[in-house]
């Protein structure tokens, strides 16, 4: 009895603690993930991983050839396995010691997971995870698939009858998680954006959601469009952390 009190009492703490933290919103896209080797579609060239997004990434594509859609993501899948978080995860993830902090991100991959973050916050869905073709977002045929067993065969079914296919929201569908990712944007005290061209909505649209004044920073070696109070660091995800933890 006298451990269950102490735990809720450091528990209790701990919530406390999370009340009275600065809240940091991370907004994270491809270029978060480009130092682990992983690779998220851009849009630049229209391919992603040498395949015409239209075939792979839209709900015609899914429709058009279920077959060749589950093997691009089961290649895909393999390659995410392989793939480790860099310093620029792993950063993110440290600052929970300090402030109460909330991942956005646009990628498909785990990587803020297994870098240890707690809240992430997935627009475009989870390519360790599959589902219902009928009802996507059904969450009793959502299921994470293992590294060891990563590959959906072909004609697999979820439990409601209806084709497997990848947990991921497809070009074209609608994306369910923006509306906790706007409300999590309303709460910032400091609001970070890393690797995204804030070209694909809505998810670029959440910057506009902070309250006046916050503090916004940019971390992204390519010129992107953003608004003048926004303090755009030059830099890689890893690299360009590393300089925002010295601002802050």
């Amino acid at each position: 009895m006298e451990d269950n009190t102490m735990y809720y009492r450091f528990q209790t703490l701990d919530i406390i603690n999370k009340k009275y933290m600065k809240k940091i919103v991370f907004l994270t896209g491809a270029g978060m993930s480009v130092e682990s080797g992983f690779k998220t579609f851009r849009g630049n060239d229209g391919l992603w991983e040498n395949y015409p997004v239209e075939q792979v990434a839209s709900h015609e594509g899914w429709e058009a050839n279920p077959t060749l859609v589950n093997n691009f993501y089961n290649m895909l899948r393999k390659k995410l396995y392989a793939a480790e978080p860099n310093d620029g995860h792993r950063i993110i993830k440290q600052l929970e010691q300090a402030y109460n902090v909330t991942v956005i991100t646009q990628n498909v991959d785990n990587l803020h997971e297994k870098a240890g973050s707690k809240h992430v916050i997935h627009l475009h869905g989870e390519l360790s995870k599959v589902c219902s073709s009928k009802d996507p977002y059904d969450s009793r045929y959502i299921k994470e698939l293992p590294p060891d067993h990563c590959e959906v065969a072909p004609g697999t079914l979820a439990g409601d009858g209806s084709l497997l296919r990848p947990f991921i929201v497809f070009f074209g569908e609608a994306v369910p998680m923006i509306e906790p990712a706007a409300e999590e944007a309303m709460q910032a005290d400091i609001f970070v954006i890393i690797g995204t061209s804030l070209n694909v909505y809505p998810a670029a649209g959440l910057v506009r959601y902070t309250r006046p004044g916050t503090p916004i920073y940019l971390i992204d070696p390519d010129d992107v469009p953003a608004d003048r109070n926004v303090t755009h660091i030059r830099k890689g995800a890893s690299e360009g952390m590393k300089e925002l933890i010295s601002r802050l």
